[in-house]
């Protein structure tokens, strides 16, 4: 018979419906539980696509015995960390406290007010080595709890009371030096040999890619230029010819256990793929590595096809297993390798590194073990006879591999990876004229606000089902802000500008602290909970207050509202700590932080669409980061920034700086050398 967890929106929590745990969604009613039968809260926290969390259930939680000790002696709570990351990060926080890692499965017991007392991740059936069974571990804490209350109550007043300290704020805002040493910082710890950064596990940090990107194209990495050009291309070439990219398919894994980009986490995330799909089109904007460019247009690709909602908005998640085994959906036996590709095998095993050994297990992971132009060298082949070869290669395998079992889906919409996501088509679809990526990108701003906002205009943190879940955190907010604006300058349709605008303000309302340091996660309008977190660092989204400093720069130099300033200013006095001392931990922040030191370039391009469409074309050639752009007819405009702009008799450009502006110009010449910083005359 199902338990409660039947009636939840989540993916994830619907997974263990059919556990016999009597388990309780995050609520009154489970602490309301709690208090009256005097029993610890056991808070059991995953998500859809985690391996060790699906173990852990099938251990565990799928055990009778086991759950019906759990029944008897604790309240049962379980959570989707996706769904909820404002409980995942107040209690990740305790996890790492008492243990000094975390991770998920994320088990936590914690007195009837929520106070945690003892944390840890993935407990075995059985005791393994320095692992205790999760049975010991549930009957030491009813030990504890039975005679030694006092001291459960004390450890959890004091990690309650460390989760609820802040980083304080510093007093004055980090300077330009901080900028220079954090890519100091960053470079040491690159990966010379296999690109990345640190060894095994490797996770493809594009938040620290992306600054290092923003620092190379801004000037802000002079002494450094050719080390931080080869670590981003380093990093981005290994990653896209590693096993963490689905190489027939498209996409990236989570991460690869191993150092050399092999081996992947098989499962894959809405927010991956769109971090890194609009960070190889920006890259190949500013290298011009083909490799770049083909790699971010199927990653794209791979999203439209595999997992976007008929409506229009995008799924979380893929999961790692299909049919119980890891990566069974990706990897290739020699024999099922060699009867898909037929009379291509030699081609297709040297240009996928394909063996009858396997690389994983008896398999293969198939990888690029060199660049294309060097595999059709070794086999005496052209570029374009190996690029036709390989077409063929990939089709083969993608129709073999169409036919066996998927892994699970996640099919809920969560908002803040949809805005990530928005803006990632939004982007490519400006810079690559593809008018498919922009109907993408609108596709994706109104399933949020058809489906994700109430009546009110509140947002919604997920989707699933015509269900809403929570109401949405501030990195909901910010993500969808940022998108909307990326849309808006992507299609010059006021409409996504004023929806972006009353975003950026109601985040401000629902999570500024009103003492001006930086962003709560949670709303006004939110059950409170042990703590309020605030989010500076990427994990591995950029984090709640990095996004909401770029909304608030983008909104400021189109809107020219110098009441957002101080809120900009806060985020960056709250996280200087942060962004001196552990830059790989807030590289998108450290990204906005760059465009802050001198200010955005403010171009307003006026005129009729096709009188105007050279001038916006110059604005997306390159990747300018400090550039906001406003596009449209000028005066009847909602978009301040374009108010008083005269078009002539065609198009007119102006750009400015801090509403200070160069002679508008009307060839693309001119405009392009005003942005390359090459106009003869200065902003005045």
């Amino acid at each position: 018979m199902p338990n409660r967890l039947a009636a939840a929106s989540s993916p994830y929590l619907l997974q263990h419906q059919d556990n016999p745990v009597d388990w309780y969604e995050w609520g009154d009613e489970a602490f309301a539980a709690a208090r009256d039968g005097d029993k610890p809260v056991l808070l059991s926290i995953g998500y859809s696509a985690c391996h060790w969390c699906h173990v852990m259930a099938h251990e565990s939680f799928e055990d009778e015995t086991t759950a019906a000790y759990m029944n008897e002696h604790f309240i049962s709570v379980k959570v989707d960390r996706e769904e909820r990351p404002d409980v995942d990060r107040i209690y990740m926080d305790a996890v790492q406290a008492m243990s000094g890692h975390g991770g998920w499965p994320m088990t936590v017991f914690l007195d009837p007010e929520g106070r945690p007392f003892f944390a840890g991740t993935y407990f075995p059936p059985e005791d393994r080595g320095h692992h205790p069974s999760f049975r010991r571990v549930m009957q030491s804490v009813l030990e504890a709890w039975t005679a030694r209350r006092s001291e459960l109550e004390q450890q959890a007043a004091q990690l309650t009371d460390a989760i609820q300290r802040q980083l304080p704020a510093a007093t004055d805002l980090p300077t330009a030096e901080v900028l220079t040493q954090a890519t100091t910082t960053i470079l040491s710890g690159v990966d010379h040999e296999h690109g990345g950064f640190g060894g095994a596990p490797k996770f493809p940090q594009p938040t620290t890619l992306e600054f290092l990107l923003r620092a190379f194209v801004l000037g802000a990495a002079e002494s450094h230029e050719t080390e931080v050009a080869d670590a981003i291309t380093g990093a981005l070439d290994r990653m896209s010819r590693g096993g963490i990219y689905d190489q027939i398919g498209g996409g990236f894994a989570r991460y690869t256990v191993d150092r050399i980009w092999l081996v992947p986490h098989f499962e894959k995330m809405l927010y991956d793929n769109a971090l890194l799909a609009r960070l190889y089109v920006r890259a190949w904007q500013t290298f011009r590595d083909e490799e770049q460019l083909r790699t971010a247009i199927t990653t794209l690709d791979y999203l439209v096809r595999d997992m976007r909602h008929p409506e229009g908005g995008f799924y979380a998640a893929e999961d790692a297993d299909s049919e119980g085994v890891e990566g069974k959906f990706y990897v290739w036996a020699w024999d099922d390798f060699v009867a898909a590709v037929g009379d291509d095998t030699a081609i297709g095993a040297a240009i996928y590194g394909a063996t009858p050994e396997g690389n994983f297990e008896g398999s293969n992971v198939l990888f690029l073990p060199q660049r294309l132009s060097e595999t059709a060298a070794d086999l005496d082949l052209t570029d374009e006879q190996l690029t036709t070869a390989k077409s063929r290669i990939d089709a083969k395998l993608l129709e073999a591999r169409s036919r066996r079992i998927r892994p699970s889906l996640d099919d809920k919409i969560v908002t803040a990876w949809n805005g990530l996501a928005l803006r990632a088509f939004a982007e490519a679809g400006a810079v690559l004229d593809n008018p498919a990526y922009l109907e993408t990108a609108v596709g994706i701003a109104e399933f949020v606000a058809t489906h994700l906002t109430d009546g009110q205009g509140r947002l919604f943190r997920s989707w699933r089902n015509g269900m809403r879940s929570v109401p949405g955190f501030c990195d909901d907010y910010a993500a969808m802000s940022v998108g909307l604006f990326t849309l808006y300058q992507a299609t010059g349709d006021d409409r996504w500008y004023q929806e972006a605008a009353r975003l950026t303000h109601e985040m401000i309302r629902l999570f500024a602290d009103p003492d001006g340091d930086g962003f709560y996660a949670t709303g006004l309008d939110t059950a409170p909970l042990i703590a309020r977190p605030k989010n500076y660092m990427d994990n591995p989204t950029p984090a709640d207050n990095s996004l909401a400093a770029e909304a608030l720069l983008m909104m400021s130099a189109l809107s020219g509202d110098g009441s957002l300033q101080p809120h900009i200013d806060g985020i960056l006095r709250a996280a200087g700590q942060l962004l001196a001392q552990y830059p790989n931990a807030a590289g998108h922040l450290l990204g906005v932080f760059g465009v802050t030191i001198q200010g955005p370039k403010e171009v307003a391009i006026v005129g009729l669409p096709e009188l105007r469409r050279d001038l916006v074309s110059v604005a997306w050639e390159r990747f300018r980061p400090d550039c906001v752009l406003a596009v449209g007819d000028g005066g009847t405009s909602a978009v301040p920034l374009l108010h008083n702009r005269m078009a002539g008799n065609g198009a007119q450009a102006y750009v400015c700086r801090d509403f200070e502006c160069l002679r508008p110009v009307d060839n693309t010449g001119a405009l392009r050398a005003q942005l390359d910083g090459r106009a003869a005359e200065s902003l005045a």
